[in-house]
């Protein structure tokens, strides 16, 4: 399902029940942006979501990762020469070294770590939110005050710790440390888009009052 957060910003939403895969998010403005690609087999659906728009994979100046896992970063691959695949320089080492044929890590263009993104008239902060996986990132755009949460923080819920490179412990600091950020428009890696300032605050509230006892 995509839909329209704000002018320029989309959101694929993957709501499949019998296949695991990621929410895809797209931003089109000056550069078009595309944060988490998903899985090379199920990258239809934002192949059609693009096709609302007149836009073609193509078209995809930068794809983004938030990190290694492949339902998140495997359609990576497919990308154009003129397409940059950008990740954590963190989570890259740390996949890299895990990769196989059949878990491929996409070589990045540019290796990510915490500061300014520029891309286009887009300015990202790069925050570094390791727990999930060694070197997760989430992305804010503060002149929009969206944040790009990835397997962070959900709606009700956040990412597993108890796959290889997980740490509840840095998961519960990164938590806090995105809660702090004015945000409007929490974009997670999975399940439902949160918007209002009001309904994100209340979300982390709930997520340190239900989750953190058990990091």
């Amino acid at each position: 399902m995509m839909i329209k957060i704000q002018d320029g910003l989309y959101a694929f939403l993957w709501q499949s029940n019998r296949e695991n895969n990621c929410n895809t998010f797209l931003i089109h403005e000056e550069k078009t942006i595309l944060v988490d690609p998903g899985y090379r087999h199920l990258f239809n659906h934002v192949e059609r979501g693009l096709a609302t728009l007149n836009l073609s994979p193509e078209q995809i100046d930068a794809v983004i990762a938030t990190h290694g896992h492949s339902d998140h970063l495997d359609a990576a691959v497919d990308f154009s020469r003129q397409t940059l695949f950008m990740m954590g320089q963190e989570e890259y080492r740390y996949f890299s070294r895990l990769a196989s044929p059949s878990f491929p890590i996409p070589e990045p263009d540019i290796l990510l770590q915490e500061g300014e993104l520029d891309i286009g008239t887009v300015r990202f902060q790069v925050i570094s939110t390791p727990g999930h996986s060694p070197g997760s990132l989430c992305l804010y755009w503060p002149e929009r005050k969206v944040l790009f949460s990835g397997d962070v923080a959900f709606d009700q819920g956040i990412g597993r710790s108890d796959l290889p490179g997980g740490n509840g412990k840095l998961l519960k600091e990164s938590l806090r440390r995105i809660a702090q950020l004015d945000v409007e428009y929490l974009l997670p890696g999975h399940g439902n888009v949160i918007a209002g300032r009001e309904a994100v605050q209340a979300n982390f509230r709930m997520i340190e009052s239900c989750w953190f006892n058990y990091l």
